[in-house]
């Protein structure tokens, strides 16, 4: 079987697999955030936090919760590295430099999970499971929140409140999260991945010599960082390493935890307006970008030109054998269309387009399924978008789900999607011209600018990926990035809210013969063409003098 059968094969299996859960889970999340019964392990956290769980929220009630408990949980786990030397279970590592320590406290609470250091040789037992994968939890719950705020502001009208926002927090973390990751942490145990809490052993290397490797909860970190979209590795290999992802199966299975929620989110948002139609909509303009992307990486990487490759039937640098070109490109463009940033390869050794795949399929604001929570508020505001361009072109006020876009709605659109391009081009351009920033390149020209505009464009979608030849673990990149991270991740959240608050006080319109109809594939075809030139228009320019001039000229 050549290796672009396998690759056809491997890709059919994730869409049946990812097919048989839409429907169930989609609609079990609709039922737990539409619930009114509260369970007893639930009530003891609210006790102890002191919420009443159905006290309704305003948007800026919601969106102070938000911040507080972000703002709360990046305080913690910075404090929680300061101190790693003096807790139980550090393995001998000391505590975390202030500047890593804050980087690495923005990135996981903002679903991000940059990483500027070496997993096993930095973080001890108790701050890789007690804060990160913690983390990996709550940061996911946060996202899936203020994307079901949202779905109420289209789903109510006539009162500002959208729910409250610590029922939805804890109800996506009991009821969601854990036991799909209990389940999940089990099949990748099956499947060879480790998990334990050892100390450091030495190995001995086939060509001679030691490497010393410890353990950790590495499945049960695993299976969460991909299931909430989060990204970052227990090793610094991430799931390349065989201890996170030790054969084709594994690999397989955690591509199916990185699509399965925010696909599923979908049919929950179907579920909670009244029209499975229109959720059938936005995910049949997710799968034409994921599938898009998919076989675009796998015919770039597999049909690169050259002897070196022509021998290795395609472009193996910076990838596993156990994966392969196809294994590796499907994880590739699944981790960078969401916001998760695992990575089972090499990025920064793909060709030039493949990397430029990469890097749009972050900058398309990671919404193709995207991150959990945060992929479907970031489709539906393009949808509004969309609605509002084909409003103008028929000389009729746009309306989605019986709500009317007006002034007030499309300027939060517009501030939504110009926040993260700026961040990402202003921070790049900054970098550029300043020279301690660009004696961390690795690379000159093209891919040394690839690079740059790489790492703020993880950073500010919150995804986490890297082009590795960057050497990150500087001030300068520590403090950026952490900022970027933090304002792409919060900043996008005051918008969606705000829209949401106002949407919910609306009056529902009745449907016309003039009303567009958003539930049909000519509508989902609009949506994609609108996300493709938005993004087209705003990021060419920088695309063009890194990965398609190094794709040009390879």
């Amino acid at each position: 079987m050549s290796p672009q059968v396998a690759g056809l094969l491997q890709l059919t299996a994730l869409i049946a697999a990812l097919a048989l859960a839409y429907r169930p889970l989609g609609d079990y999340m609709a039922r737990v955030y539409s619930s009114e019964k509260n369970y007893r392990p639930e009530k003891w956290i609210y006790k102890a936090i002191g919420a009443n769980p159905t006290a309704e929220m305003r948007w800026p009630a919601y969106l102070r919760g938000v911040l507080a408990f972000s703002a709360v949980s990046v305080l913690f786990l910075y404090l929680m590295q300061r101190v790693q030397g003096s807790l139980p279970g550090s393995l001998g590592f000391s505590s975390i430099d202030p500047d890593q320590a804050f980087n690495t406290a923005a990135s996981f609470v903002a679903n991000t999970n940059w990483q500027s250091y070496y997993g096993e040789q930095a973080m001890g037992h108790v701050v890789q499971t007690g804060g990160l994968a913690v983390q990996n939890f709550l940061s996911a719950a946060v996202g899936m929140a203020v994307a079901v705020a949202l779905v109420r502001g289209f789903a109510r009208s006539r009162t500002g409140e959208l729910g409250n926002f610590w029922a939805d927090l804890v109800r996506g973390t009991v009821r969601i999260l854990i036991p799909i990751s209990v389940i999940g942490a089990i099949i990748l145990v099956a499947c060879g991945a480790i998990q334990n809490f050892s100390g450091i052993h030495q190995v001995g290397q086939f060509m001679g010599g030691t490497q010393e490797w410890n353990g950790g909860g590495v499945a049960s970190q695993e299976v969460i960082k991909e299931l909430g979209t989060n990204g970052g590795g227990y090793f610094n290999a991430n799931s390349a390493h065989p201890f996170e992802n030790p054969n084709p199966l594994s690999n397989l299975f955690e591509i199916f935890l990185i699509l399965l929620i925010p696909f599923a989110l979908t049919r929950t948002f179907g579920r909670m307006v009244g029209s499975l139609k229109q959720g059938y909509a936005i995910l049949g303009a997710m799968a034409v970008i994921w599938i898009g992307f998919t076989a675009l990486m796998m015919w770039t990487e597999f049909a690169h030109r050259g002897p070196a490759f022509e021998i290795a039937g395609g472009a193996m640098e910076g990838k596993e054998t156990r994966f392969g070109i196809a294994g590796s490109s499907i994880f590739a463009v699944a981790t960078t269309l969401t916001s998760t940033g695992a990575v089972n390869s090499f990025h920064s050794s793909y060709t030039g387009f493949g990397g430029g795949i990469t890097m749009l399929g972050m900058q398309l604001g990671e919404i193709a399924p995207g991150g959990v929570g945060s992929g479907l508020y970031g489709m539906l505001i393009m949808a509004i978008i969309a609605v509002f361009i084909a409003g103008l072109m028929v000389g009729r006020t746009p309306e989605y789900l019986g709500k009317k876009i007006g002034t007030r709605q499309i300027k939060l659109a517009a501030c939504y999607i110009l926040v993260t391009p700026a961040l990402v081009l202003g921070f790049t351009a900054v970098a550029m011209a300043l020279p301690t920033p660009a004696d961390s390149m690795t690379n000159s020209g093209a891919h040394g600018f690839s690079e740059i505009l790489y790492a703020y464009t993880s950073g500010a979608n919150n995804n986490g990926s890297a082009f590795a030849g960057l050497n990150a673990d500087t001030q300068w990149f520590n403090t950026t990035i952490g900022i970027a991270m933090l304002l792409g991740r919060f900043l996008p959240m005051v918008f969606v809210l705000a829209l949401a608050g106002s949407l919910a006080e609306q009056k529902p319109v009745p449907e016309t013969a003039g009303t567009l109809r958003t539930d049909k594939p000519l509508y989902a075809g609009l949506l994609v063409g609108t996300i493709l030139i938005i993004t087209g228009l705003t990021y060419f320019p920088a695309l063009a003098l890194g990965p398609l001039a190094e794709g040009l000229a390879s």
